[in-house]
């Protein structure tokens, strides 16, 4: 059945929701030197404020899922929002660095309330499992939309205005989300249609309080440990640190997880074959994306000395071949099924991160020859392996889990570029990590292959 003029504007307005999302993750990525300049603060400091968002988008995403399930995704999604809305209002008014790490804090909690939400939402408006598979095919190449997007708004708006103006841009989608999502989302039927409701409160999943707080403490120490590799050695007492604690928070949450009558990731959840794979494929991808945002716009500016704008500039052929493959990756889906599409995509991919590792890094060669069909192929790539990663990550799961199912998959979204980068920088220079990239998405497309 084709898409109502409703169901349409209820995309409309999830998607540019999750976009947005993902747009603050790299909203101060190009800005962060001056915000240090300005607020007089150490490396080890705008380490922490990049990453501060993510640890809290990331460390929560299991715990909103699982509320989402329990209190509907309609009302979920109103709580995020405003926690949100409100984080990204005090961020551009920060007096210092204090309150701006706190405001970045609170904005990655309103985030791991929405995105799983929005998925939990997107399932009553989409109930069949054809259309809802359809959506999930578009709204997988959404998020690397919105780290392109940020990528390429922070650099011109931090060298036209301000970096505080880059809060402008969620704060203002999130207005528009409370005020257009009662007339434009379904009405809440109760708490399996994913929208809420207190009609079958016997069938409500616990909360898991100690799993949601082993997780996300986990995830989050083991996540800032993998951060400061960046400006710190594996051997050194600051990474092994929080990295261990981390380590021994999560094997603890395995095992409670395992014992809890109502577990916050029921162990089995994960053991769905296509479901794993499209786990993996989504973080790889997210990690790779990541990866070549953060090397390339540190070459460009710091190795050929070009300036933020610039920079940016150079990252629009990226969006454009992503928004052309995304527009096809559906129909593709639909015709030689996820996995095909998503190990193409993975493929693909890999030829881009190998030109990139090849002629990228070369200064002498011009961006022309050098970066841009390299840009143009990973876009391509990533745009496919998004979409067919989102449909194996959620296929065939229940309508009461959808939001377990939302968190669990923008947990590997997020987490995967933290814990990829971090490896792969431990390889050696650029070239070098571009290559390990590249090697991966081969190696994942192989595994789909085989699948």
């Amino acid at each position: 059945m084709a898409p109502t003029r409703s169901s349409r504007a209820a995309f409309v307005l999830l998607g540019g929701v999750q976009v947005t999302l993902i747009f603050t993750l790299a909203a101060v990525a190009v800005p962060l030197p001056g915000i240090g300049v300005e607020f007089g603060v150490r490396r080890e400091e705008l380490i922490l404020l990049s990453a501060a968002y993510g640890l809290t988008f990331a460390g929560l995403l299991l715990f909103g899922g699982r509320l989402a399930d329990r209190y509907g995704g309609q009302r979920t999604l109103t709580a995020g929002l405003l926690v949100f809305g409100l984080a990204s209002a005090a961020a551009p008014l920060a007096p210092g660095y204090g309150t701006l790490l706190a405001a970045r804090l609170a904005q990655g909690v309103g985030a791991a309330l929405i995105a799983p939400a929005a998925m939990a939402v997107l399932r009553t408006v989409f109930p069949s499992p054809a259309a809802y598979g359809g959506a999930m095919a578009t709204w997988g190449g959404l998020s690397v939309l919105g780290a392109t997007a940020g990528n390429l708004l922070s650099g011109v708006i931090s060298a036209l205005l301000s970096w505080r103006w880059a809060f402008a841009v969620p704060l203002a989608v999130t207005v528009a989300a409370l005020v257009l999502a009662p007339r434009v989302l379904p009405a809440a039927t109760g708490s399996h249609s994913g929208t809420g409701g207190p009609e079958h409160p016997a069938r409500r999943p616990r909360l898991d309080l100690p799993g949601a707080l082993l997780a996300t403490a986990g995830l989050a120490s083991a996540s800032y440990g993998l951060v400061l590799t960046d400006a710190w050695s594996w051997t050194s007492g600051r990474v092994l640190a929080p990295l261990v604690a981390g380590v021994v928070l999560l094997a603890m949450f395995v095992g409670a997880e395992r014992r809890a009558p109502d577990p916050l990731l029921p162990p089995r959840f994960l053991l769905d074959r296509r479901r794993a794979l499209g786990l993996a494929a989504t973080a790889l991808t997210a990690a790779g994306t990541a990866t070549v945002f953060v090397l390339f716009s540190l070459h460009l500016q710091d190795e050929r000395g070009w300036s933020a704008l610039r920079t940016s500039a150079a990252f629009v052929p990226f969006a454009v071949a992503l928004l052309a493959s995304g527009r096809v990756a559906g129909r593709l889906i639909g015709r030689y099924g996820a996995p095909v599409v998503t190990g193409t995509g993975l493929a693909v991919g890999a030829v881009g991160l190998v030109l990139l590792a090849l002629l990228g890094m070369n200064g002498t060669v011009p961006y022309a020859y050098g970066l841009l069909p390299g840009f143009v192929l990973l876009a391509t790539g990533v745009a496919a392996s998004f979409a067919g990663a989102a449909v194996l990550a959620t296929d065939r799961v229940p309508a009461e889990r959808t939001g377990l199912a939302g968190g669990v998959h923008n947990t590997a979204m997020e987490t995967g570029p933290t814990v990829v980068f971090a490896l792969v920088l431990g390889v050696g220079g650029d070239t070098a990590s571009l290559a390990v990239t590249a090697a991966l998405f081969g190696t994942a497309a192989l595994a789909l292959r085989l699948a």
